[in-house]
């Protein structure tokens, strides 16, 4: 299951070396919830090996100003403290995990 980051909890899961993927998004967003099953279908199969979570804008304002989201869904894929990659809007799974396998 995707976890939850937020300001609060980021630095620690980056202090632990492992690549994470955050999802931005808010419950009244439509491509949101299209991208969220994925989301949580990978957070399954790379338990262990990535950090995957979630962060509802709504609740973390900054955690988006951080990262510069403007525009939801954004998923950012981040590797030793540094963003290496984006995805702006809802896409496909493949897309997601090729990003994923190339972050190991």
């Amino acid at each position: 299951m995707a976890q939850i980051i937020n300001s609060n909890n980021f630095e620690a899961l980056v202090a632990t070396g492992k690549p994470i993927v955050l999802d931005f998004w808010a419950t009244w967003c439509g491509p949101c919830r299209r991208v969220g099953p994925i989301i949580e279908a990978l957070a399954q199969d790379y338990e262990g090996q990535v950090i995957i979570g979630k962060c509802d804008v709504e609740e973390d304002e900054d955690m988006a100003v951080r990262f510069g989201v403007r525009n939801i869904p954004t998923v950012v894929f981040i590797k030793n403290g540094e963003v290496i990659d984006k995805v702006v809007g809802a896409a496909a799974r493949p897309v997601y995990e090729e990003k994923i396998k190339s972050m190991l």
